[in-house]
Protein backbone atom coordinates (compact mmCIF):
# COMPACT_ATOMS: atom_id res chain seq x y z
CA UNK A 1 0.00 0.00 0.00
CA UNK A 2 1.07 3.58 -0.96
CA UNK A 3 1.52 6.44 1.55
CA UNK A 4 0.15 8.65 -1.05
CA UNK A 5 -2.86 6.42 -2.03
CA UNK A 6 -5.45 3.49 -0.93
CA UNK A 7 -6.42 0.51 -3.02
CA UNK A 8 -10.10 0.28 -2.49
CA UNK A 9 -12.39 -2.71 -4.32
CA UNK A 10 -15.13 -1.82 -6.49
CA UNK A 11 -18.78 -3.53 -5.83
CA UNK A 12 -19.84 -5.82 -7.88
CA UNK A 13 -22.35 -3.90 -9.47
CA UNK A 14 -19.73 -2.27 -11.83
CA UNK A 15 -18.52 -6.19 -13.26
CA UNK A 16 -15.66 -7.39 -12.66
CA UNK A 17 -13.27 -6.80 -9.38
CA UNK A 18 -11.39 -3.62 -10.32
CA UNK A 19 -9.45 -1.55 -8.28
CA UNK A 20 -8.88 1.67 -8.45
CA UNK A 21 -6.33 4.59 -6.81
CA UNK A 22 -7.47 7.17 -4.39
CA UNK A 23 -5.30 9.98 -3.06
CA UNK A 24 -5.47 9.53 0.71
CA UNK A 25 -3.75 12.84 2.48
CA UNK A 26 -2.08 11.01 5.69
CA UNK A 27 -0.23 12.68 8.70
CA UNK A 28 3.12 12.12 6.53
CA UNK A 29 2.55 14.90 4.06
CA UNK A 30 2.60 17.08 7.12
CA UNK A 31 6.10 15.66 8.15
CA UNK A 32 7.09 16.27 4.82
CA UNK A 33 5.82 19.78 4.33
CA UNK A 34 6.66 21.04 8.14
CA UNK A 35 10.32 19.44 7.20
CA UNK A 36 10.18 21.43 4.07
CA UNK A 37 8.65 24.35 5.74
CA UNK A 38 12.40 24.16 8.03
CA UNK A 39 14.73 24.36 5.25
CA UNK A 40 14.39 28.09 5.25
CA UNK A 41 14.70 28.45 8.61
CA UNK A 42 17.61 26.95 8.95
CA UNK A 43 19.43 29.70 6.70
CA UNK A 44 17.62 32.31 9.35
CA UNK A 45 19.49 30.59 12.21
CA UNK A 46 22.83 30.03 10.38
CA UNK A 47 22.84 34.43 10.26
CA UNK A 48 20.88 34.74 13.37
CA UNK A 49 22.28 32.76 16.34
CA UNK A 50 25.02 34.01 18.31
CA UNK A 51 28.81 31.87 17.93
CA UNK A 52 28.90 31.19 21.77
CA UNK A 53 25.70 31.28 24.10
CA UNK A 54 25.49 30.16 28.32
CA UNK A 55 22.95 27.67 29.27
CA UNK A 56 21.32 28.12 32.34
CA UNK A 57 20.77 24.16 32.60
CA UNK A 58 23.66 23.15 31.01
CA UNK A 59 24.19 20.18 34.14
CA UNK A 60 20.83 19.17 33.71
CA UNK A 61 20.60 19.04 30.18
CA UNK A 62 23.29 17.14 29.67
CA UNK A 63 22.57 14.70 32.79
CA UNK A 64 19.31 14.36 30.98
CA UNK A 65 20.52 13.35 27.82
CA UNK A 66 22.83 10.68 29.48
CA UNK A 67 19.83 9.34 31.59
CA UNK A 68 17.86 8.38 28.61
CA UNK A 69 20.69 6.97 26.78
CA UNK A 70 20.92 4.43 29.69
CA UNK A 71 17.70 3.91 29.85
CA UNK A 72 17.54 3.01 26.00
CA UNK A 73 20.33 0.64 26.39
CA UNK A 74 19.02 -1.30 29.07
CA UNK A 75 15.60 -1.43 27.60
CA UNK A 76 16.81 -2.21 24.07
CA UNK A 77 19.00 -4.79 25.87
CA UNK A 78 15.85 -6.74 27.81
CA UNK A 79 13.85 -6.44 25.25
CA UNK A 80 15.80 -7.83 22.87
CA UNK A 81 17.21 -10.32 25.08
CA UNK A 82 13.57 -11.44 25.43
CA UNK A 83 13.25 -11.75 22.07
CA UNK A 84 10.14 -8.77 22.13
CA UNK A 85 10.01 -7.43 18.74
CA UNK A 86 9.70 -3.08 20.39
CA UNK A 87 13.77 -3.82 20.42
CA UNK A 88 13.62 -2.21 17.12
CA UNK A 89 11.97 0.65 17.88
CA UNK A 90 13.92 1.41 21.20
CA UNK A 91 17.05 0.68 19.23
CA UNK A 92 16.65 3.32 16.70
CA UNK A 93 15.81 5.91 19.42
CA UNK A 94 18.41 4.86 21.55
CA UNK A 95 21.28 4.92 18.23
CA UNK A 96 19.71 8.60 18.15
CA UNK A 97 20.07 9.95 21.57
CA UNK A 98 24.23 8.28 21.18
CA UNK A 99 24.80 10.06 17.98
CA UNK A 100 23.38 13.35 19.18
CA UNK A 101 25.19 13.26 21.94
CA UNK A 102 28.34 12.50 20.15
CA UNK A 103 27.47 15.59 17.86
CA UNK A 104 26.91 17.96 21.01
CA UNK A 105 29.80 16.80 23.19
CA UNK A 106 32.33 17.05 20.15
CA UNK A 107 30.88 20.44 19.12
CA UNK A 108 30.21 22.06 22.74
CA UNK A 109 33.40 21.12 24.43
CA UNK A 110 36.11 23.84 24.65
CA UNK A 111 39.58 23.33 22.95
CA UNK A 112 42.15 20.90 23.91
CA UNK A 113 41.91 18.35 26.30
CA UNK A 114 37.62 18.55 26.61
CA UNK A 115 37.99 18.35 22.83
CA UNK A 116 40.01 15.61 22.77
CA UNK A 117 37.97 13.84 25.80
CA UNK A 118 35.09 14.36 23.65
CA UNK A 119 36.65 12.89 20.32
CA UNK A 120 37.13 10.00 22.25
CA UNK A 121 34.42 9.26 23.74
CA UNK A 122 32.30 9.76 20.69
CA UNK A 123 34.38 7.29 18.49
CA UNK A 124 35.54 4.89 20.91
CA UNK A 125 31.88 4.15 22.65
CA UNK A 126 28.69 6.79 21.73
CA UNK A 127 29.27 6.05 18.13
CA UNK A 128 29.85 2.30 18.03
CA UNK A 129 26.84 1.78 20.57
CA UNK A 130 24.84 3.78 17.78
CA UNK A 131 26.29 1.18 15.44
CA UNK A 132 24.80 -1.67 17.24
CA UNK A 133 21.77 -0.55 18.06
CA UNK A 134 21.35 0.37 14.17
CA UNK A 135 22.42 -3.26 13.00
CA UNK A 136 20.11 -4.57 16.17
CA UNK A 137 17.23 -2.56 15.00
CA UNK A 138 17.72 -3.30 11.53
CA UNK A 139 17.67 -7.34 12.24
CA UNK A 140 14.52 -7.20 14.01
CA UNK A 141 12.45 -5.52 11.94
CA UNK A 142 13.45 -8.14 8.82
CA UNK A 143 11.08 -10.01 8.61
CA UNK A 144 10.84 -14.10 6.96
CA UNK A 145 8.83 -14.33 4.04
CA UNK A 146 6.26 -17.40 4.17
Amino acid sequence: MSALSVIAETGAERGPTRWRMRPRYRSEHLLVVCGLALLPWLVVLAHGLPGTATAANWRTVWIGLDSLEALGLITTGLLAVRGHHAHALTATATATLLVVDAWFDTLTAAPGGDQMSAVVMALGSELPLAVVCVALAARGRARPTA
